[in-house]
């Protein structure tokens, strides 16, 4: 079995060094569509199915989004295409605060820029590149013309959560008291070779071609389309606007203004 993955990989550093210099001449786009399945807990079993489904149509554009990859060899920007609320007619402010902003990673400097905003003020995270440790097999299919090979990972939890928030994650770090232990993500993602750059969508990169499938916890990202062209200039946009700050930073302010939100809304309850 190591001869085999020896071999495996082999061809595939000799197949990169084939289409290098074909690779620098290219650069392109991709759309990916993510897909999250609902977890309701306790509270769901408390439901029928008529009421799961009412709320899943309801929270439709946070369990479903379209993504944009534009990419070269060497920079990618990623983001995510703005979708109207079907109920009420409004773009879902409230879910932006918790989600990924417009995305930028340089895979040759190693450096990460991302946009977040919350409650009106913008903030600008600059930051090293996380360098996923990924595992190549050689199974293989078929996404769309593309022939596509698995690779696996352990992320931690906090290298892809980083920028997303909620009342029970608060709750779950207030009660660690001090515990630092990592938990790890296991991450599955599909690459092809056919398209030689170490891309992909999110935080995801470093593989031998683009990965145009990715899973982690309950979200997979999925590539529907992709355009290559061969300006290897093509312009890949920097988030550019808010205030400087790093990931681990830009966590400790979100979380200590969510405490300073609950303890407002819990000294109100207790004032009437």
């Amino acid at each position: 079995m190591k001869s085999l993955h020896l071999l495996f990989r082999l061809f595939f550093f000799a197949f990169l060094v084939t289409f290098s210099a074909h690779a620098q001449k290219l650069s392109g786009k991709a759309t990916y569509i993510s897909k999250t399945k609902m977890e309701l807990g306790n509270w769901g079993a408390r439901m029928s199915e008529a009421q799961k489904k009412q709320v899943a149509n309801r929270l439709k554009n946070r369990l479903e989004k379209t993504y944009e990859l534009t990419f070269n060899t060497t920079e990618s920007s990623f983001k995510e295409e703005e979708k109207i609320d079907a109920i009420s007619g409004a773009t879902d402010s409230w879910g932006a605060y918790f989600t990924r902003g417009d995305h930028y990673k340089n895979i040759s400097s190693n450096k990460l820029v991302q946009s977040q905003e919350f409650y009106g003020k913008r903030f600008l995270i600059k930051d090293t590149l996380y360098k996923i440790d990924w595992s190549i097999s050689t199974e293989s299919k078929k996404i769309g013309n593309y022939t596509c090979y698995k690779a696996k990972a352990f992320v931690p939890y906090n290298e892809l959560n980083w920028y997303n928030f909620s009342w029970s994650d608060l709750r779950s770090t207030e009660n660690k008291q001090g515990n630092d232990e990592e938990n790890l993500i296991i991450v599955e993602a599909w690459y092809t070779p056919q398209i030689p750059m170490a891309q992909g969508p999110a935080e995801f990169w470093g593989l031998p071609g683009l990965i145009l499938e990715v899973s982690a916890q309950n979200t997979t990202l999925l590539c529907t389309e992709v355009a290559l062209t061969k300006e290897s200039k093509l312009q890949i946009d920097t988030p550019d606007n808010g205030t400087e700050i790093t990931k681990t930073a830009y966590t400790s302010t979100i979380r200590e203004k969510m405490v300073e939100m609950r303890n407002n809304r819990m000294g109100r309850r207790r004032g009437r």
